[in-house]
């Protein structure tokens, strides 16, 4: 879906919303500021973006009447991070949704005063973004998407599915602070799987590129990617250098998989969109993010592509199979 026609559908949407849900004479516009560092042409987000809508409607609020969103898309690097975060914070608005540590950081440092509800985050108490889960205790509040332990699935997984891998790559974007907890979990069960999980530092595509090359040149070798939002940002090229050189790859989301990577175990992002929905919702009318708790995600997802695993010559196992909840044919 290009662009244009997606904020078509979205404003198409938000007229045919029932009257219920419309301001009403003279009531007051809220706002609500939107930072990422994907793109806005980016097929995930858009349908991110429609379900956050969706979710807000439900609640009350539409989009163009009794709710103005303003966007910052594409924060890839610091300096634009930082830009973006004061240029949101200026226009005063209600809100602010922001996603992953890279862009929650920059907010925090431009206001603490204006709420901030964050997604994607896989440890806000250790980047300091709150004090407790179960209390934050300042401006920011929102939804994890990882618990670092968790990350040792991604290996498992690998080596159900590759079972001759000794050795993977863990893509790592160094500037992002979630990356450390999880290559930790990754390092600690490599041994016990027979695997030497090596990180790669990655910053931009260039980097993406060459340090898949580098790697593919090893024997018995595959790829984890972690769940930061670079990694999100130049999937085609990693899933695409991947099956060039033929590395199976575990990968953090769904919408890999869906795109064409092998296999995947995570949350269900678009879960997660009605939930922050409902944490925004709460802050229009009121409440403060010091009062609530950071949340988990609900549910974790096995995600399969034969059709990959069939081109990259490997055998799925039948339990593998069984436990997975989407098979892509």
């Amino acid at each position: 879906m290009k662009r244009r026609e997606f904020i078509t559908l979205l404003g198409g949407a938000a007229a045919a919303w029932p009257l219920a849900a419309r301001a009403q004479q003279g009531e007051r516009v809220r706002g609500i500021g939107w930072l990422t560092s994907q793109s806005a042409d980016d097929p995930v987000y858009q349908t991110y973006l429609a379900a956050f809508a969706q979710g807000l409607q439900g609640l009350g609020w539409t989009v163009g009447r009794n709710v103005q969103l303003h966007y910052r898309w594409g924060a890839v690097n610091a300096e634009l991070k930082r830009r973006y975060a004061a240029e949101l914070v200026a226009l005063a608005p209600d809100v602010i949704l922001t996603t992953g540590d890279s862009n929650t950081g920059p907010l925090l440092q431009a206001t603490r005063t204006v709420p901030i509800v964050f997604v994607s985050v896989p440890d806000p108490v250790g980047s300091g973004f709150v004090a407790k889960l179960a209390r934050p205790g300042g401006n920011a509040t929102g939804f994890t998407n990882f618990e670092f332990g968790m990350s040792a699935k991604w290996p498992e997984l690998l080596k159900q599915i590759a079972p001759s891998l000794t050795r993977v790559a863990v893509l790592r974007d160094p500037g992002n602070p979630a990356g450390i907890g999880q290559l930790a979990a990754i390092q600690a069960v490599a041994p016990q799987l027979r695997l030497e999980a090596s990180s790669v530092d990655v910053r931009s595509a260039d980097e993406f590129e060459h340090g898949i090359l580098e790697f593919a040149g090893l024997p018995n070798s595959g790829l984890i990617v972690l769940s930061q939002g670079l990694g999100q940002i130049h999937r085609k090229l990693i899933m695409t250098l991947a099956a060039r050189h033929r590395l199976p790859a575990v990968y953090p989301y769904r919408n890999f998989v869906t795109e064409g990577g092998l296999i995947s175990y995570g949350p269900n992002q678009l879960d997660e969109a009605p939930r922050a929905a409902g944490y925004v919702d709460r802050i229009l009318r009121g409440e403060k993010p010091a009062d609530l708790p950071v949340q988990a995600p609900v549910k974790y997802l096995t995600v399969l592509n034969l059709k990959t695993a069939k081109a990259l010559g490997l055998d799925v196992p039948p339990t593998l199979l069984a436990r997975a909840d989407e098979v892509i044919e």
